[in-house]
């Protein structure tokens, strides 16, 4: 009897996880060298750092969205809808809940996955830090649905106000964003645009100078603090052109149904809330059998992303906590960094069945970009040649911020396929309002 062929089970597909099981269905799977497995509870996937702009409106996220069940068809991996509740690290088994329909209907039972090899790319979500009134008036941003239920509130509420008796009540149609990071700045853009587009399909009785108001808050001092200086001072300069207002300094101690309590006691009128300050890894990383974690929820991961107590699992992403050398803080949780794990585990797994040692993980930051809409694009991009990074913006730093999704796209499905897709969505836009009205 041969040999059962190596078992390798990512959970999560993200950036990170869906781009190491493609390439490890390519590589590995295709040649009956190992079997590879995707475990999700969700049917598809979307590339997070566009979830700002379905929120907004001005993306349909099923125009970009990747079917798991036809990409591991056409990639020589399993599909396992579940989602990952706990795991037996001595009987090798990741355990699933049952999966449900929209009518509660199960779908799939609670279920073991057995692996050799696992690795765990599930990401990150939302930390509101226990704000009262966080998880019941504010939508994060971790997940399309989410994304797609502030969409569909910010729509109704502009037709809610349109078809009233009397004025637009004061923060009916405010927008408090909380959070000035990379998704919040971003977020803030694209709504002072999309919120007026919506207005202007027959919604005259708003007056989208007057009624709509977009509210950027942050408790540091200054926004995009994780960035350099100058490309915050840049998008700040930039968003209050606009109109957007910017609070910094500003810490959040309460959210309610009609707006926002600060700190020092200062009332922010806002009816529609997004959430957009901090993350952290999920939860059911807090107890998955003893594999060590830190205050995130983040797996404690060494050099080569090995988890610390159990060398045949590995993390990536959002999730883990990689050391960096030369730096106190980690690598950090960044799409190009999950990018950058998965070609590097793609390389050391197959090191690893071929029984060869692991060589460890180098991040590589090639700088930071912020789309701001069709306004303008502002970053840095890290020059090797010089030594030190450079600043860019304007129309070739939109470009560079396009290739970063274009090169996702590549790794999942190459050139001719991505080249096609990005022609037929061009194509189909034309044919439909620049802005979801539904």
């Amino acid at each position: 009897m041969a040999d059962a062929l190596h078992r390798i089970v990512v959970v999560g597909g993200g950036a990170g996880g869906i781009e190491l099981a493609t390439r490890l269905g390519d590589r590995l799977g295709k040649r009956g060298v190992a079997e590879i497995t995707l475990v999700d509870r969700s049917r598809t996937h979307l590339w997070k750092p566009l979830l700002h702009a379905v929120a907004a409106g001005s993306m349909d996220a099923s125009e970009h969205e990747l079917n798991y069940l036809a990409q591991a068809h056409w990639h020589h991996f399993r599909y396992r809808v579940g989602e990952m509740i706990g795991l037996d690290r001595r009987r090798k088994e990741l355990r699933l809940a049952a999966s449900r329909d929209d009518e509660g209907r199960e779908i799939t039972p609670p279920r073991a996955v057995r692996y050799d090899t696992l690795v765990i790319a599930i990401g990150s979500v939302t930390n509101d830090f226990g704000t009262p009134g966080a998880a019941r008036f504010a939508v994060p941003l971790d997940t399309p649905e989410q994304a797609l239920r502030f969409n569909h509130r910010l729509v109704n509420a502009c037709i809610r106000a349109d078809a009233q008796e009397g004025a637009v009540r004061p923060g009916q149609l405010h927008v408090a964003i909380i959070g000035a990071g990379a998704t919040g700045t971003e977020l803030a853009a694209e709504l002072h645009r999309t919120a007026r587009q919506v207005v202007a399909f027959g919604l005259d009785r708003i007056d989208p100078e007057r009624d709509i108001q977009i509210i950027l808050l942050d408790a540091a001092p200054r926004i995009l603090p994780a960035l350099p200086a100058r490309i915050g001072d840049a998008t700040l300069a930039l968003l209050q052109k606009l109109g957007i207002t910017v609070r910094t300094g500003a810490k959040v101690a309460e959210i309610r149904e009609d707006g926002v309590i600060l700190a020092d006691g200062d009332v922010v009128a806002s009816e529609l809330v997004v959430w957009c300050a901090g993350v952290k890894a999920p939860d059911v990383l807090r107890d998955m059998d003893g594999l060590e974690v830190n205050r995130l929820n983040q797996l404690m991961v060494t050099p080569t992303l090995q988890t610390t107590l159990d060398p045949d699992i590995f993390a990536l992403g959002d999730c883990a906590s990689c050391p960096r050398p030369g730096h106190a803080a980690p690598v950090p949780p960044r799409a190009q960094a999950a990018h950058q794990e998965a070609s590097h585990l793609l390389r050391q797994l197959r090191r690893r069945l071929a029984g060869k040692t692991l060589r460890p993980f180098v991040y590589h930051d090639f700088g930071s970009l912020v789309s701001l809409g069709d306004y303008s694009t502002v970053g840095s991009l890290m020059g090797f040649l010089i030594g030190r990074s450079f600043f860019i913006e304007g129309y070739f730093a939109r470009l560079m911020y396009r290739s970063l999704y274009q090169m996702h796209q590549y790794a999942l499905h190459g050139g001719g396929r991505t080249f096609l897709a990005t022609l037929a969505r061009g194509l189909s836009r034309g044919a439909e309002p620049e802005v979801k009205l539904h």
